[in-house]
């Protein structure tokens, strides 16, 4: 595996897709249905994009700051009335492995959700291969810092060599969840090593109001942790002490994907989610196309 860093060569590097396809089928998080997700290699500067195989005409979305509806739970892209929910695990996997180019066959209207983590689009990016097409990508870089805050949600992306997120998770009502923190260099080793494996979680709470609306039908221990009081439920325990605030570091991953393009920043967020991070996105988005001008 080679990270970001081993193959630029002045601001750009070669771009990548997959070397085979790679298949899993599992239920989805909010509807509990079988889906069937399939990783396509795609030709040079086609982009990240889903297609929805189950639908007439095939629709493809692209996986992009534009292409997103929703952010009230996860985060959702869509074109149109189509929909397909839940990207940031499958995208957070997507970008540590720096593919450029592929084609994300979806049969339902989200992906497998499996245990909650990124763990398993690893492995079908492992089993499958990277390869190195002929085309360059740019690397995207910042100049000043960009910056959204509201109440106690703060982002900040600072200019860096490299691509770096420092997370602090606070949850002051949680005895169990409490304050954590995690800082990492983004590219497919450390990914591998502190990030896949994180699970999503959530307070008990915020899982019985979920059920009432009729949503996670797919969810139960076996893909989330679960949070009451002062005890943590989770399957086989935690991977890590700060498990948690790992995971949020999965998912702004995923979500600063949606930028569209590589780039060199050092992000530090202080309580954010999927809303938070998609509006730092589109910051560093519309910040890139001035930049191209």
């Amino acid at each position: 595996m080679s990270s970001l860093n081993d193959s630029i060569s002045g601001r750009h590097r070669k771009q990548r897709t997959l070397q085979n396809a790679a298949v899993f089928s599992g239920i989805g998080c909010h509807t509990g249905k079988e889906v069937t997700m399939r990783f396509c290699p795609a030709e040079e500067n086609f982009g990240i994009a889903f297609k929805r195989t189950d639908l007439p005409h095939q629709p493809l979305i692209p996986a992009t700051v534009k292409s997103v509806v929703d952010t009230s739970r996860s985060t959702t892209i869509g074109i149109g009335d189509v929909r397909i929910h839940t990207i940031e695990h499958v995208m957070a996997a997507v970008r540590a492995f720096d593919i450029d180019n592929l084609c994300i066959e979806v049969s339902n209207i989200e992906p497998p959700i499996y245990d909650g983590s990124s763990s398993m689009f690893v492995e079908m990016i492992i089993k499958a291969g990277v390869l190195e097409q002929s085309a360059n990508v740019a690397i995207a870089k910042i100049n000043t810092p960009l910056y959204w805050s509201e109440g106690d949600i703060h982002l900040v992306a600072l200019p860096y060599d490299g691509y770096r997120i420092t997370y602090t998770l606070h949850y002051p009502e949680s005895k169990a969840l409490g304050a954590q923190f995690h800082s990492t260099l983004v590219n497919s080793e450390t990914f591998v090593k502190e990030i896949a494996q994180c699970r999503t979680f959530s307070r008990y709470e915020e899982v019985a109001m979920l059920m009432d609306r009729g949503l996670i039908k797919g969810g139960s221990l076996d893909n989330a942790i679960i949070i009451k009081g002062e005890v943590v439920f989770s399957k086989g325990g935690l991977h890590f002490s700060n498990e948690m605030a790992r995971h949020k570091l999965l998912d702004l991953i995923g979500d600063l994907s949606l930028v569209g393009k590589p780039f060199h920043a050092h992000v530090i967020a202080v309580r954010s989610g999927h809303a938070s991070n998609h509006q730092l996105a589109k910051k560093l988005h519309e910040h890139f196309m001035t930049e191209a001008e």
